[in-house]
């Protein structure tokens, strides 16, 4: 069986979805499980465009061992020079080229030639060669190129020192039987891949990333960018669940695997889903909370007399387990360590104490902690321990409501260290906080999303409120917490939200000129 490398751009192209900004600490957590999912390739982010994405790219590439690590940069000089940077501690590093190659992007967004396009990917390669011998070249919206012009790129950045050639449909625009003829027309027409690795990068525009990726590896792609739970811009990105078990149970159709550990999928699935605040959709492939769910008389008769008669693959494959430990007041922080490490969170010393001070602090007033209450304890802790500063704090929170009056909330904040106090009115004391803290911090932030649930079940539950924060500029700012109290959780929350609104802010003021001209991002 041949190999299809898996390369994984949730850090990267992930993070792009709307509301699944992480930080730096929440980024390496991530790259510590992908290591242990054992992908071949981390894409870590896009050092240049941010301060931010420059150090997660360095911590992962300075902490994680394992696979290649890969950073993102447009063909300009800036951008591979700061990705090197960035990737110099890397125990293997690689260096992520692309250049837009179709007739729109071109015209309407480069405003460049085919011969300036042509010389401009050459040279963004080999100046990446200086810095490293694995470098990955792609011809951006692939799928939109004339084939001429797309092979006549591709084989000049295979002359100029590539050896993966990712070819992306950064639109999801192709349907399978012509993207994977598109894949057998370049490995015919371009003799250079027999030294160079294709690799495919497919949207999920018309739900068909998946589709598109598999047949382009029956076309003979060998290696697939795609991302955990799907994430990415707009749609998203091609599932790596989806890709990596698809090859897994159809192996002899498509003559080729992959090196995935699949039995970490179900614990990966679920820290993404975790740090990044999106949930996983109940009847989502592989990872969904019905995907070995059944239901049906008929269904349950079948699995009761063989498992095989309405299942493809076993649960245990892919990690899910369906039981949960519970931890009690008298459990130790080696308990708590355990239940998080088969959950994908590898904390430090700091963190961890304070996850089991929290985990026993809950236990005390009686309520029984199961995994899914440490896990969410585990992510707020790593949110409050955040390399970020704290500039707003909650000092004090009393909310007044009830069936015949005006709920309205008083809200003590300090910001930049000095008090305010701010009083509103709202339709409820959730609102009416709201109200009060913008106010205090921000009247132009605006509250777009609010989202409470309880972790696990019952009116003694873990709450887990997440907002999430649009400004003036539309750039959003997600926030997050966990708590006994709906309302001071809630508050929690917003308090966090608006840290990052004041952060991003503040790191756009100091930045200045430098980082409006390092503005930008990879939409490959």
């Amino acid at each position: 069986m041949d190999k299809v490398r898996i390369f994984d751009t949730t850090l990267r192209d992930g993070e792009q979805s709307p509301g699944a900004s992480l930080s730096v600490d929440e980024k390496l957590v991530i790259a510590h499980q992908l290591a242990k999912l054992k992908v071949d390739i981390i894409e870590a982010g896009f050092p240049i465009a941010s301060q931010g994405d420059f150090e997660a790219v360095s911590l992962v590439a300075a902490r994680v061992r394992g696979p290649v690590i890969c950073g993102l940069a447009r063909a300009l000089p800036k951008d591979i020079e700061r990705a090197a940077e960035a990737l110099k501690a890397a125990e293997r590093r690689r260096i992520h080229v692309f250049l837009a190659t179709s007739k729109i992007h071109m015209e309407k967004k480069l405003k460049k030639s085919e011969a300036e396009v042509l010389e401009g990917a050459a040279a963004g390669v080999a100046l990446a060669r200086r810095f490293t011998d694995d470098v990955e070249f792609s011809p951006e919206d692939a799928s939109r190129t004339e084939p001429e012009f797309l092979c006549r790129v591709v084989e000049a950045a295979i002359e100029a020192g590539a050896g993966t050639i990712n070819i992306p449909d950064t639109v999801g625009y192709a349907m399978p039987d012509e993207f994977g003829e598109r894949i057998r027309m370049l490995l015919a027409r371009v003799p250079a891949f027999d030294r160079a690795v294709l690799s495919v990068h497919c949207h999920n525009d018309l739900g068909l990333a998946v589709a598109n990726s598999l047949a382009a590896v029956q076309a003979g792609a060998r290696q697939v960018e795609c991302t955990i739970n799907g994430l990415g811009e707009r749609a998203g990105n091609a599932s790596l669940e989806e890709v990596v078990m698809g090859l897994r149970v159809r192996q002899q159709h498509f003559g080729a695997g992959t090196g995935i550990a699949s039995q970490e999928i179900w614990n990966t699935s679920r820290l993404v889903a975790n740090l990044t605040g999106i949930e996983v959709q109940r009847n989502k492939a592989i990872v969904g909370l019905n995907a070995f769910s059944h239901e049906a008389g008929i269904h349950q008769h079948g699995v009761i007399s063989d498992r095989e008669t309405y299942e493809i693959m076993r649960p245990e494959d892919v990690g899910w387990m369906g039981h949960t430990l519970v931890i009690g007041k008298h459990s130790g922080v080696h308990a708590v360590k355990e239940v998080l490490k088969t959950r994908g969170y590898a904390l430090q010393a700091e963190a961890l104490r304070e996850v089991t001070r929290r985990v026993k602090e809950v236990a005390d007033r009686e309520k029984q902690i199961e995994e899914e209450d440490i896990v969410a304890i585990a992510r707020d802790v790593m949110s409050d321990l955040s390399s970020d500063e704290q500039s707003i704090t909650l000092e004090e929170l009393s909310v007044m409501t009830g069936s015949r009056i005006t709920p309205c909330a008083v809200v003590k904040l300090k910001v930049g260290g000095k008090e305010s106090v701010c009083t509103s009115i709202g339709v409820g004391p959730v609102d009416a906080a709201a109200r009060a803290l913008r106010t205090a911090v921000d009247p132009d932030l605006r509250l777009v999303e609010y989202g409470l649930k309880a972790i696990t079940g019952g009116t003694n539950a873990l709450a887990h409120a997440s907002i999430r924060f649009e400004d003036t500029a539309g750039r959003q700012f997600v926030g997050d917490a966990v708590g006994e109290d709906v309302i001071v959780t809630s508050v929690a929350a917003m308090v966090k939200g608006a840290n990052r609104a004041v952060n991003a802010r503040r790191r756009e003021q100091s930045a200045g000129a430098q980082s409006a001209a390092q503005a930008g991002g990879g939409n490959d």
